[in-house]
């Protein structure tokens, strides 16, 4: 069995032309894991091969979903609000806890959602088509308790697609994934035969400085200050002020205090309205945002905070398309 293997990435993009030679899964709101089973044992491995298994105990059930197989399934990490909808908010609170006990299990149940499957029993499955590779999946039938493995629509008509759009939007979901029927698995690649095709818009960012707050929010943070890699340089993009909770606000204030730095990890000069009164931070902690549009000057407008991407290193975030 692999002992590494990289999750393919896809790219952001429209929905193709030729719809019918892909197939379409919901885009899940959640953290990717890639999931070893063997011999009655289960380990899961984040992004950026960061150890997940203690943070994520629900894992364990596909030990008993699988006990005489060995495989390596790829999957996202989602927990659910109350009305069944994936919550990246609620997930927050899971993300960060390395042994959570039983009372945030409680609180903040998670579910793996399976929908690849590089390895299985002593092959690699690299080279098969994703329908191969989704059908052996299948097979496996991973629908029990915390563990599931959703169906998806293949050789979908344009007025179907149409339908499965608007019911994710009307959900509030974050839009779907095209995957093409003949895909091969490329361990560690973004790739364009996944595409990323979403209902609003998002930003992976860096976090490179802070400022505090005021009112409710006097002394602590109230509003990060965003950057992403051009050309290797970290860029300013601008900041974000909205979309916290309290526990976001708690969290990021214990981080940031740790990341101070004297000087702007920026490539070129903040403007004076953001950096007048900034609190400077190593660029380590990676987050996420909802935004309108870009404006001329690279800057993100109307942006609102999502939550922090831990298993996405910083020097990969870059502007989307």
């Amino acid at each position: 069995m692999p002992e590494n293997i990289q999750p393919m990435l896809a790219t952001t993009g429209e929905l193709p032309d030729d719809v019918a030679r892909w197939a379409l899964e919901v885009k899940w709101d959640g953290v990717r894991a890639i999931v070893y089973v063997a011999g009655g044992r289960v380990r899961a491995v984040g992004r950026r091969g960061i150890e997940a298994t203690g943070r994520y105990p629900e894992l364990q059930a596909l030990a008993d979903l699988l006990p005489d197989q060995s495989a390596v399934i790829d999957g996202e990490v989602v927990a659910f609000d109350s009305e069944g909808r994936p919550s990246f908010e609620r997930l927050q609170h899971r993300m960060h806890a390395d042994r959570p006990d039983s009372r945030l299990i409680r609180q903040v149940p998670v579910h793996f959602v399976a929908f690849d499957l590089p390895y299985l029993g002593g092959h690699t499955l690299y080279d098969l088509p994703y329908r191969d590779r989704r059908a052996l999946l299948d097979d496996l039938e991973l629908a029990a308790g915390p563990v599931e493995a959703p169906p998806y629509l293949e050789g979908a008509e344009v007025e179907q697609v149409r339908e499965l759009q608007e019911w994710t939007a009307e959900q509030g979901l974050e839009g779907l994934i095209a995957k093409r029927l003949d895909s091969p698995y490329r361990p560690g690649r973004r790739v364009d035969f996944w595409r990323k095709v979403k209902n609003f818009r998002t930003q992976e960012v860096v976090i490179g400085g802070w400022k505090g707050g005021k009112g409710r929010r006097e002394g602590g943070v109230g509003s990060l200050l965003l950057g992403v890699y051009d050309g290797g340089e970290l860029r300013f993009v601008g900041h974000v002020g909205t979309g916290f909770s309290d526990f976001d606000l708690d969290d990021l204030h214990k981080r940031l205090a740790a990341l101070e730095r004297p000087d702007s990890p920026y490539a070129g000069e903040v403007p004076r309205e953001h950096a007048r009164f900034a609190y400077w931070v190593d660029p380590s902690l990676t987050g996420e945002v909802t935004f309108s549009r870009w404006t001329r000057d690279g800057m993100l407008l109307h942006a609102s905070w999502r939550g922090l991407r831990p298993e996405i290193p910083p020097e990969e975030v870059h502007r989307e398309p």
